[in-house]
């Protein structure tokens, strides 16, 4: 009998071991929320009860909803306004899937509530020049679809300007409050900003994340227990569909010194691997609270990698994501020391008491930018509106003719780059001259003719 007293006992004991607990405070909510209307938090830790006293939140100091809840491993939970027909909905007013933590993750969880399904949608927040270039854009790849957004620069539609390109994934979190899951991350807002301040911005690829496929698509490895693996597949249709199709209809510098990937979390594991898997397409990375935990085999895939062109490489994280994550930070920027980066290609930044949410990726957002690219290095170049010569291309034969006598006999820069951003040829020629093209070029690509101040990208088409 005492055997088994002290049996119960240590069971007890172990459970009180490895109980936690997170504050959760919703520090914003829609603004048709009814002024009088009590939040109440329902889960599997209450048997979904939509209005129980007991987990209803109060105020804090601040005025914003708070609650503490006490357990162990993962939770799932909505808010509602006390029934089941007052429950939370994204922005539109639409289903919003259960949340989900794992205590021991966090000690404090910030919310967003972005919307009431029997109130009905709230406005957008994406600025005017943020687009949806389309909500069904094909992935080959993955034999589905996704919603492709596009920050443009201010000022796109009136200039000729080339411009880099970031691509960035959760795009419904990158620019709208309005489609986003919990808060954006505002990057419209801090270019713009940035903009009027004569900085030269990028333009911006958000990818939608795939929802019941996020984990799939951006986990180029296998878990023994959450799967994954459809990393890779997801890398080729950025680099194989996607960026070709930006680079043939907007005026894109293409060339990898021009090319950024960025994301958060699971978004942040496949960075770090496209940014290194396509080292010849992609120069400069953000990686934001990054998922290493996922698979040990990002350590040895950066190894065995290597360093095959010079990259700029920015990793943050907040100390209060998890137990293990700075530890794993300043592994992977060991590994990738070892692997040929140099100390001034990898930063690493770790925020003291940072949580793992939009809040903490939308305060460093503009840092990382502005490492990423520094203003003596944004690669954006102005198209002289007068060009001096006229290019033409006339069964495979490349002519420069004169247009402005004294730039008779200059030396121009020709280079020509594969819808991948991959250069396959590059001469120099006078202009007035000719020159055949390699009879080896067949297909779509990007003609890139650039002297002293004029720079010119178009498309080339050969037979």
């Amino acid at each position: 009998m005492k055997k088994a007293f002290l049996h119960i006992a240590l069971i007890l004991a172990s459970c009180q071991l490895w109980a936690a607990e997170v504050t959760i405070i919703v520090t914003s909510m829609p603004g048709n929320t009814p002024p009088g209307d009590s939040i109440f938090i329902a889960g599997n830790f209450n048997e979904w009860n939509p209005g129980n006293p007991a987990y209803r939140l109060q105020a804090n100091s601040n005025g914003h909803p708070q609650i503490v809840i006490t357990g162990s491993g993962n939770i799932e939970f909505k808010f509602t306004r006390g029934s089941w027909q007052k429950v939370e909905g994204n922005a539109t007013g639409g289903f919003l899937p259960n949340r989900t933590f794992t205590f021991g993750s966090a000690d404090t969880l910030f919310i967003t509530i972005q919307g009431w399904e029997d109130l009905g949608s709230t406005n957008s927040t994406a600025a005017e020049n943020v687009i949806i270039m389309s909500n069904d854009f094909e992935m080959p790849q993955l034999n589905r679809t996704r919603r492709i957004w596009l920050y443009l620069p201010p000022g796109y539609d009136t200039t000729t300007k080339h411009y880099p390109v970031l691509y960035m994934h959760d795009g419904q979190n990158l620019f709208d409050l309005y489609t986003s899951f919990a808060g954006e991350w505002e990057v419209d807002e801090t270019l713009n900003a940035l903009h009027a301040t004569n900085r030269e911005v990028p333009i911006v690829v958000g990818i939608d994340n795939g929802g019941v496929d996020r984990l799939d698509e951006y986990t180029p490895w296998v878990h023994p227990t959450f799967g994954g693996g459809d990393g890779e597949l997801y890398a080729q249709f950025i680099v194989e569909t996607l960026k070709p199709y930006i680079d043939a209809n907007y005026r894109t510098l293409p060339q990898r010194e021009h090319t950024a990937v960025m994301g958060s979390s699971l978004g942040a594991l496949v960075s770090h691997y496209i940014c290194l898997e396509y080292q010849e397409v992609f120069s400069r990375v953000g990686v934001f609270s990054p998922s290493f935990w996922f698979s040990d085999s990002c350590y040895s895939f950066t190894y065995e990698t290597g360093k095959l062109h010079p990259m700029r490489y920015y990793m943050m994280g907040g100390t209060n994501e998890s137990g293990s994550l700075v530890q794993q930070m300043n592994d992977m920027v060991d590994t990738l020391l070892a692997a040929g980066f140099s100390t001034e290609e990898v930063f690493l930044k770790t925020v003291p008491g940072g949580q793992h949410n939009e809040l903490l990726w939308r305060t460093q957002f503009e840092e990382a930018f502005e490492w990423l690219f520094p203003v003596d290095n944004t690669g954006t170049e102005t198209l002289d509106t007068n060009p001096p010569f006229a290019i033409h291309v006339v069964s495979r034969t490349l002519h420069i003719n004169v247009i402005q006598p004294e730039y008779a006999g200059d030396t121009v820069d020709i280079k020509i780059f594969s819808l991948s951003g991959q250069q396959v040829f590059s001469t120099q020629m006078n202009v007035g001259s000719s020159q055949l093209l390699p009879a080896n070029l067949h297909g779509m690509f990007l003609l890139q003719v650039q002297h002293a101040g004029y720079i010119s990208s178009s498309k080339l088409v050969l037979d």
